[in-house]
């Protein structure tokens, strides 16, 4: 065990003077970067600038050459932090830090200021602190920096062959927060029997938080075939996406607005007012009740939760408080497109049934 301790020991140690050897190389590159970008030997060679000379011919990042250029071009402003590096006080990933920081606010720099936060902090938490750092310098044009990166947000929703949509964005930092903000509590796991990766529970949460919002305003058509699943039924439409199976416009129908509208060779008879099958009081009952998603072991607040028919309203299934019960989207879901059952138990509350599951096919005659 000893030898074991010491043996790890020593491969820590060679880490350590492995990285300070990178960084000093690092720090001579980048000091070799800057002395380039004043020539003009990459506009000889076609190049955009000298960072896309180093992109493509040292095989960079746009990022990563750009970053020490900076860092060439700032060193003689921070001796102490190249000192510092050198005795592995600080890395190479603060001097890029403060090479940006100082970029951005000029004559205010203070090597002495940021070399004390960058001795406390690994780089990403000195990168945090000094952006409080440029604001405190100068609150207007960190403001004015901010609003900038706003208008350069954008999101990208592609269909694909099989009706998925891939979504592709990137936001500002004060989107980035609200959405995540928004998103973190929906993607906790709903017990310990969900073994949904990360990703997954994030794009779930994503689709939990805007049927929560937008609801109301989906805008499904599905014949009365559709939902009771008679053979030959079409499925149901909806604007963004392809034909719906039956058993998800059933989830949705669950508790949603529903509008009668009657057609005769594709002209329009008559529409109904809408009504929320689960609505007003009835609601409010069935909230004060649950207070929950009512799956075992999930919490999902209520107002994250449907309100779900144990037996479906088109199989004869009412109203009556006995006949619902919150459950979250994703156990919404796994009820409906899953195939699990739910029945309610006195005492016990809500028993789970899994769906059936068939692992072969039944040997035939010999």
């Amino acid at each position: 065990m000893a030898l074991m301790v010491r043996e790890d020991a020593e491969l820590a140690s060679r880490l350590v003077a492995l990285r300070q050897y990178i960084d000093g190389l690092e720090l001579k590159f980048s000091e070799l970067a800057a002395e380039f970008a004043k020539s003009d030997y990459w506009e000889h060679q076609g190049s955009n600038s000298a960072i896309d000379w180093l992109r493509f011919h040292c095989h960079m990042t746009s990022h990563a050459a750009a970053d020490r250029v900076a860092v060439g071009e700032r060193v003689t402003q921070m001796p102490e932090s190249r000192v510092a590096m050198r005795e592995g006080e600080i890395g190479f990933a603060h001097l890029t830090v403060m090479a940006r920081t100082a970029n951005a606010v000029g004559e205010a720099f203070s090597e002495g200021s940021l070399l004390e936060l960058a001795r406390e902090s690994s780089p990403g938490k000195f990168h945090y602190k000094c952006l409080h750092y440029r604001h405190a310098v100068n609150s207007e044009k960190y403001a004015a920096e901010q609003n900038g990166l706003a208008h350069g947000s954008y999101l990208h929703l592609n269909a694909q062959e099989d009706g998925c949509v891939s979504v592709v964005g990137m936001l500002d930092p004060i989107g980035g927060a609200v959405l995540r903000n928004a998103l973190e509590p929906l993607a906790r796991r709903s017990g310990k029997d969900d073994h949904r990766e990360r990703p997954l529970r994030l794009a779930d949460a994503l689709v939990e938080l805007a049927e929560s919002r937008t609801r109301v305003h989906m805008q499904v058509t599905s014949s009365l075939e559709t939902l009771l699943d008679l053979a030959g039924a079409v499925g149901a439409e909806h604007e963004f996406s392809l034909p719906i199976s039956f058993k998800t416009a059933q989830r949705w129908a669950c508790d949603c607005s529903v509008t009668r509208v009657l057609l005769q060779d594709s002209v329009v008879m008559d529409v109904g007012q809408a009504e929320r099958t689960i609505r007003g009081a009835k609601r409010r009952a069935l909230n004060a009740r649950d207070q929950h998603c009512q799956w075992p072991g999930c919490e999902r607040t209520a107002s994250f939760c449907d309100g779900h028919h144990i037996v479906f309203w088109m199989h004869g299934g009412g109203d009556e408080l006995d006949n619902l019960v919150l459950l979250c989207r994703r156990h919404h879901r796994m009820v409906h497109e899953g195939g699990w059952q739910l029945v309610r138990s006195e005492g016990r509350g809500i028993i789970t049934v899994a769906p059936t599951v068939t692992f072969g096919l039944p040997r035939g005659p010999d």
